[in-house]
């Protein structure tokens, strides 16, 4: 656990946060929930994840870490200059918020993540079947594009 490995309390002091996220990548290893294998800017999803928490559980001890860790993380892997996406994705906030409900095995995490992936995508692809549509294999446009795209139409 980050906060037990590096002594932080609670009440989450920057510096010390800092020096933890230092440590941490001068140890050889990568600060867990930040950067993206696509995005090259916070992930929609933390930001959406943030906003809820901000809301809903804005004294929560995680909820701080995480907080102050999107203040500080970012500066500290620029700094280091190894990362193309310096930003926080999903998998940094969402644990946070598990926990905070009642879901504190961690383990699960990632299972839950695969089975809400798999359901979103499921019934489009029944439909597709269904009516004997093609398999497809889209690829990643943004909003811009498609609203230039069917502006007109």
């Amino acid at each position: 656990d980050f906060k037990e490995k590096y002594a932080i309390g609670d009440d989450v002091d920057h510096g010390d946060l800092e020096k933890a996220c230092w440590d941490t990548l001068n140890s050889g290893q990568v600060i867990p929930g930040f950067g993206h294998a696509v995005l090259r800017k916070t992930d929609p999803r933390y930001t959406c994840q943030r906003n809820f928490a901000l809301k809903h559980l804005p004294d929560d001890p995680m909820f701080k870490l995480v907080s102050a860790l999107y203040e500080v993380a970012p500066k500290v892997l620029t700094e280091q200059g190894k990362t193309k996406n310096p930003w926080p994705n999903v998998d940094s906030h969402s644990g946070v918020l598990l926990t905070h409900y009642g879901l504190t095995e961690s383990n699960f995490y990632t299972v839950l993540f695969g089975a809400s992936r798999a359901l979103g995508v499921l019934p489009s692809l029944v439909w597709d079947r269904a009516l004997g549509f093609p398999i497809e294999r889209p690829k990643s446009m943004t909003s811009e594009w498609i609203e230039q795209q069917f502006a007109n139409k």
